[in-house]
């Protein structure tokens, strides 16, 4: 999958990871799944989401790998019979749609593949520039 233990433990410690794992890790991968197409949702009309979750280790967006932890982490805790440490896991997956939300307006800008067509252009972009060739009229 995109995410690892390493992941999880820069934004929960592990007892919290282990009960929230519920002992079992499909429930973790069943969550980050979710969390992956959650995020892929606001941002494949401008990047190639295929691409940035495909990524491995250190070549991975750290911004991108924070959120959906923490959006998989929302998903995991919402399972939870008791909801333990759903105030914190709920600010952080605010946060995190707000985050999505802004770079989906054009707000921010993440370091992450452009959504491109076979000739390499940007078909993401919402601003086409450019202008047709000069026109002189001889009578």
């Amino acid at each position: 999958m995109f995410l690892t233990i390493k992941d999880y433990k820069a934004v929960v410690d592990n007892k919290t990871l282990g009960v929230i794992n519920q002992s079992d890790p499909e429930n973790l991968e069943r969550a980050e799944g979710y969390a992956i197409d959650e995020i892929s949702s606001y941002l494949r009309s401008r990047y190639d989401v295929a691409k940035a979750f495909s990524e491995t280790e250190s070549n991975r967006n750290r911004q991108l790998v924070m959120y959906t932890c923490d959006v998989a982490l929302y998903h995991l805790i919402a399972w939870m019979p008791q909801r333990i440490g759903f105030e914190i896991r709920e600010i952080r997956y605010k946060r995190a749609i707000e985050w999505l939300e802004s770079v989906q307006a054009g707000k921010a800008s993440p370091d992450l593949p452009l959504l491109t067509d076979d000739s390499g252009n940007d078909i993401g972009n919402p601003v086409k520039w450019g202008s047709w060739g000069k026109n002189t009229y001889d009578y």
